[in-house]
């Protein structure tokens, strides 16, 4: 079964470069990138049935020792998020060939959009800094492209922001690594984990300070997250939706499993406690303050994470499990509004709240697509956000921290404030006037293949609340792995 982790990286990138030959051929290229997502699913799927009982697969690339070598690894956090992710990327294809801002057909958005799923599969599965520095820079070489797709002024503008921190993140990163090899002689985190324990305490502190940076930074926590809110809803919908479900996930990911492996704590992190919670209020607060819906979904983003961010610091079974179940549940859901608010804006033409108004009626169908979403993201009972929320609190409450739960719970009233704001500006009510020499909006349906892929993802979110049991089962696992540590290394190193 190792062998379907080299596939789940090489069958993107394969398809992407057959892809890039077909530059003249829209629907040919359209056809195989369904089929290489499609497969990379099923890939998927079946990797996460082979460690469903907890176990580690690994595999060596050239039959190389790990010390040397590149090894790839998956536990059950690993193929859990691979599932999901790649489900979100299939949706989204299917949005974005049916959504007339997206310029599918430009010759390189297919290409692109596979090395994306490349990217994110490989940082999934390295099993060291290096690669896992390599698959990062996969992925931004390919977002870089897809977040100025088009080439307007916001976007172009914007995108630099984006472009501009990346490269700092990406700089600081592999500084980090030459800095972990100077002192441990390994970039493997199976063999980290165990060289770490030998060095100066202080110098191990600042070594995974500076990841967390490196890893903050992509992941968007406070206070390393401006870039976000600001170039974010500058793209196209698709590519919008697809960056806030998966890549600020990979770098949560990434301070999970550094955390937790090279930098283990008998208790909770006091550090990571505060960021989580100035991560929530900070990011919830801004979303309240702004009237465009692309805007006020991107600040959530930032809010959401201080969840994830939270479950992690609690460095405990049922804080990690809680976080594990989380981020499951904030890429589906967070994937679906960005894609309603798509709808919308190809419907209007805006997505400012001041201009809208009114689609309940005009479209009750969107006004579903985006209510439940919404409130499973505000952590309403029985939606997947309540399931999730849940296990965070019981987690934060069974070791006697307070103030992070009184915390997360004020937030969650702030962001059903947030999504009440949208469902008043777009749903309810009646748009503002407009200005003297401005056209009033008018309505045009979206795309079938825009509604019926975001209507699926509505879907899964409800299917994840049936299922919530069997999910939290392997999340627990998952969370096992991650904090017993020596399954995890003793697969990689093979002993």
């Amino acid at each position: 079964m190792g062998d379907l982790l080299p596939l789940l990286i090489g069958v993107p990138l394969v398809g992407a470069a057959v892809s890039l030959l077909l530059n003249d051929h829209a629907r040919a290229q359209r056809a195989l990138g369904g089929v290489v997502l499609s497969t990379q699913l099923a890939l998927s799927v079946a990797l996460l049935v082979a460690v469903w009982d907890g176990s580690t697969l690994t595999a060596r690339l050239g039959g190389w020792e790990p010390s040397i070598g590149i090894v790839l690894a998956a536990d059950p956090l690993a193929a859990m998020l691979l599932v999901v992710a790649a489900l979100m990327l299939v949706a989204v294809l299917v949005y974005a060939i049916g959504s007339p801002r997206t310029n599918d057909t430009a010759p390189y958005f297919h290409p692109v959009y596979l090395t994306l799923a490349a990217g994110v599969s490989a940082s999934f599965l390295a099993g060291d800094l290096f690669n896992l520095f390599v698959a990062f820079e996969i992925m931004l070489v390919s977002s870089y492209v897809l977040i100025t797709l088009g080439g307007s002024r916001d976007q172009v503008r914007h995108g630099m922001t984006y472009v501009v921190i990346s490269l700092l993140a990406s700089t600081l990163f592999v500084t980090a690594i030459g800095l972990l090899y100077a002192a441990t002689g390994t970039v493997n985190m199976a063999l980290l984990a165990e060289a770490l324990q030998g060095i100066d305490p202080a110098l191990r502190t600042a070594l995974g300070l500076l990841l967390l940076v490196v890893f903050g930074i992509k992941a968007a926590i406070f206070p390393l997250f401006q870039w976000l809110p600001d170039s974010y809803p500058t793209a196209p919908s698709p590519v919008t939706a697809v960056f806030a479900g998966l890549l600020t996930k990979v770098g949560v990911y990434a301070i999970m499993r550094t955390q937790t492996l090279l930098f283990p704590t008998d208790g909770a992190s006091t550090v990571l406690l505060w960021i989580a919670g100035l991560t929530m209020v900070v990011g919830v607060l801004g979303a309240i303050a702004q009237n465009d819906v692309k805007r006020i979904l991107s600040f959530h983003i930032v809010s959401q994470i201080g969840y994830m961010i939270m479950g992690v610091a609690l460095f405990s079974f049922a804080g990690i499990a809680g976080a594990v179940l989380y981020i499951i549940h904030h890429i589906i859901v967070k994937t679906t509004l960005f894609l309603v608010a798509g709808i919308v804006e190809t419907s209007t033409g805006t997505a400012q709240l001041r201009r809208l108004g009114g689609m309940l009626h005009r479209a009750p169908l969107y006004a579903v697509l985006f209510l439940l979403p919404a409130l499973s993201l505000a952590g309403i009972p029985p939606f997947s956000g309540f399931v999730a929320k849940l296990s965070l609190v019981q987690a934060g409450l069974a070791i006697g921290q307070g103030g992070i739960v009184a915390v997360s719970l004020a937030v969650s009233l702030l962001t059903l404030f947030s999504m009440t704001k949208i469902w008043n500006g777009v749903f309810w009510g009646a748009p503002d006037e407009p200005p003297a020499g401005e056209e009033a909006v008018g309505f045009v349906p979206a795309g079938r293949g825009m509604v019926v892929s975001t209507g699926v993802l509505v879907v899964a979110s409800l299917a994840f609340t049936l299922a919530a049991g069997p999910l939290f089962a392997v999340s627990e696992r998952a969370a096992t792995v991650l904090l017993e540590r020596t399954p995890y290394i003793e697969a990689v190193l093979g002993t």
